[in-house]
């Protein structure tokens, strides 16, 4: 039986100055959302993924996601939610009732604005017959960087 095997490859992106801003506009309308999910989440007591994606993936693609993107702040937000738990449970945030413990768990998680949002292989699209492209707030960005490169090399390379 054969399987499919995925090659992960480093890209730089070397966006002109108007791609610049749309991917910046991007990654700061993912992470207001990711706000925005977060206090809902925090509301109603919901962070596992698949129910928190239901819940909030219309209102995502309202404020002008695009499915895969909408899903990743969703997904964002359902691993965040999951940490903090786990950092709870560990007693990484102190005894029951601590300044710092009550602080963590009364107001929802908050992202940066400029806070990493994952991107993979259905945001972008590097096929060598056609013009990398990839998703945007603004729609698609053309050639926003260098094509890809497999580099091999060892841990110790560095």
């Amino acid at each position: 039986m054969l399987g499919v095997v995925k090659l992960v490859v480093p890209v730089r992106l070397y966006p002109d100055a108007a791609q610049a801003a749309a991917l910046r506009d991007t990654l700061t309308l993912c992470n207001e959302a990711a706000n925005l999910v977060s206090a809902q989440a925090f509301e109603v007591r919901v962070t596992g993924k698949q129910s928190l994606q239901r819940l909030v993936y219309r209102d995502l693609k309202e404020m002008g996601l695009s499915a895969q993107p909408a899903i990743h702040v969703a997904r964002k937000v359902a691993g965040a939610y999951t940490t903090l738990k786990a950092s709870i449970r560990a007693g990484n945030l102190g005894e029951p009732g601590s300044k710092r413990r009550v602080k963590a768990e009364s107001k929802p998680i908050r992202f940066r604005r400029d806070a990493a949002q994952p991107f993979d292989d259905r945001c972008l699209s590097w096929q060598p017959d056609r013009p990398r492209n990839g998703s945007c707030a603004r729609g698609r960005v053309r050639k926003p960087g260098s094509p890809p490169t497999p580099t091999m090399s060892s841990p110790s390379a560095s």
